[in-house]
């Protein structure tokens, strides 16, 4: 369990990582009880060679674009590689900072961003600044400020030449929950994901679930499997789901590890191609991006074949990293390393809320007070919209079949594999095959869907014995209902309210709910999203730095489907 303090971080921002070794000071010189984010502008992810520490190093990202959260000694450290042009990473990063390393060469223009980020009475310490930036840097409210004698030898050894502060008037910061404690609702992998990290941050909470165990809708299934998304423009659900991948990764690695403290095993994942035009376009997009071979590789046909076992036409996209995990004992696992912070709650369902003071009262459907709370998240998937506040969004219940073959009747695989559906290896004797989608809310097995479901795995991989498993397997599996937005994004963040009356035409201007958030709509992605999803809820709770780019913060706001709502309802101008 984290030893976190309750007081606020120490924030840096340093616009060149270079070697480390500031931020390797900053680690070092850190009191017992304080805790560091440090904010490292990178041009690319330097070779987990070249880090030092062993337990950095372990945790040490692939060279891929975006924000990177490294979470360190019990979470004392926070370590955000950000990735790119300094001119396109600081517009997106979204923090309150005390101090600023600024290297020589930026342009003046970044003055701006700088002052925006930077706390009243934040250092900046500028390498060699010239006339121009000088002057943009006063412009934005930086006095320059004489070296303290004893530090002017160190600053020069690291080439820093001039000590700023920040004059700028205070911004009034939104409250800090003065009492830090959360109800979280659903016990699936996003309920239990919150409560994690809710726990870690120094929270008490108390999880309500109607079910008698966790993961026992959604994530009830046998094996589901984790892989990241590709495309062609690096679009927001791809930039979204890279960003997730990893930082899950580095977290299950310091839960203890996949297949070791949850089920699952990092076997690789074989996404094929559909056709031959799809494999093309496979391989393009892995030429254009460049991306570590660890990452993903394109096989072509005969080395896909090799590693399936078994002909494929196409080849396709090897992702090493990837593999399948079963998300309940995922669920399980987090839920036991919150320690004495968590209070469960199971055979509770959760059906009213009321706002009495300051807190949130939630209430059964017979009227009993279960829990009381300054803070309440919903997690509880498309249960949600039997909640009052939550009623009005915007969520799909989609049905979810899958298909449970005997291990001796199913394929021999060493790897899950999917295209227009996935197979998983066997688990205590089970293959996973599927999964259907449909919008009814039929909890009985179909054989329509197992059928479906049979059919593309035929597809997938060829041969008699497979295709006969259509007439000649028994009916076995799962119903699931999958939770899902319009836009396929989670809705992470204060939940809209939908009752307030007015125009907006910002997501900061929109009315929401004090102390009533969401972390919904995982759709079929639970176990890839859930982790950093969490994480950016209690980054939001907690004020600290956003672990993702502003832009993927604002694609997921619950109240972006409002926003459009009320802006097709503005009269256009003149009327």
């Amino acid at each position: 369990m984290s030893t976190l303090t309750t007081a606020s971080p120490r924030v840096i921002l340093d616009t060149a990582f270079e070697d480390g070794a500031r931020f390797m000071a900053a680690w070092r010189g850190l009191a017992p009880q304080a805790s560091l984010f440090y904010l490292a502008v990178t041009a690319q992810v330097p070779p987990a060679e070249s880090i030092g520490d062993a337990q950095l190093r372990a945790l040490w990202p692939l060279n891929l674009p975006g924000f990177h959260r490294i979470v360190l000694d019990d979470g004392r450290v926070t370590l955000d590689l950000l990735v790119g042009a300094t001119e396109d990473v600081l517009p997106e990063i979204e923090a309150r900072v005390d101090q600023i390393y600024l290297r020589a060469g930026l342009a003046p223009m970044l003055a701006r961003q700088l002052a925006r980020l930077a706390q009243p009475e934040a250092g900046l310490l500028a390498e060699a600044p010239d006339e121009a930036m000088k002057l943009a840097l006063r412009k934005q409210g930086f006095v320059e400020q004489p070296v303290p004698a004893e530090n002017q030898s160190g600053m020069a050894s690291a080439g820093y030449r001039a000590l700023y502060q920040s004059r700028k008037p205070r911004r009034t910061a939104p409250p800090m929950p003065a009492v830090r404690q959360a109800i979280v609702i659903g016990a699936g992998i996003a309920g239990a994901s919150a409560s994690h990290r809710l726990c870690a941050a120094g929270w008490q909470v108390t999880l309500i679930e109607r079910h008698g165990a966790p993961g026992q809708e959604a994530s009830g299934n046998v094996a589901g499997i984790f892989m990241p998304l590709l495309s062609k423009d690096d679009n927001i659900p791809t930039r979204l789901t890279r960003a997730a991948f990893l930082f899950g990764l580095r977290e299950w690695q310091r839960l203890g590890g996949v297949g070791q403290v949850f089920e699952g095993a990092s076997c690789g994942v074989l996404q094929l191609a559909r056709d031959a035009g799809h494999a093309q376009v496979q391989q393009d997009v892995v030429a254009t991006w460049n991306y570590p071979q660890q990452y993903v590789r394109w096989l072509d046909a005969p080395a896909a074949s090799a590693l399936l076992g078994g002909p494929t036409p196409h080849g396709g996209w090897l992702f090493g990293q990837g593999g399948w995990a079963r998300p309940a004992s995922l669920c399980a696992a987090l839920l036991a390393a919150c320690g004495s912070r968590l209070q469960q709650r199971f055979h509770r369902a959760a059906l009213r809320l009321e706002r009495h003071g300051e807190n949130w009262q939630v209430f059964d459907a017979g009227g009993a007070l279960l829990a009381e709370a300054p803070t309440v998240i919903l997690a509880n998937g498309a249960g949600a919209v039997d909640i009052a506040q939550a009623a009005q969004l915007p969520l799909a219940r989609l049905r979810g079949q899958v298909t449970h073959l005997a291990q001796e009747l199913g394929p021999r695989l060493s790897l899950a594999v999917c295209r227009e559906a996935y197979v998983t290896p066997p688990n205590q004797g089970v293959i996973c095959a599927g999964a259907t989608y449909s919008s009814d809310d039929d909890r009985e097995l179909r054989t329509s869907c197992q059928q479906e479901n049979l059919a593309r795995l035929a597809e997938i991989i060829p041969g008699e014995a497979v295709a006969a498993l259509a007439a000649t397997a028994p009916l076995a599996g799962r119903v699931g209902f999958r939770c899902a937005a319009p836009d396929r994004l989670p809705l992470v963040g204060p939940l809209p309210d939908y009752s307030s009356g007015g125009r907006f035409e910002r997501l900061r201007d929109m009315p929401v709910h004090a102390g009533l958030y969401s972390l919904l709509g995982y759709a079929s992605r639970g176990i890839i999203w859930s982790t950093l999803m969490a994480e950016l809820l209690v980054s939001q709770l907690e004020q600290r730095p956003m672990p993702l780019e502003a832009t993927l913060v604002d694609a997921l706001v619950p109240g972006r489907f409002l926003l459009k709502q009320r802006r097709r309802a503005m009269p256009a101008e003149g009327e």
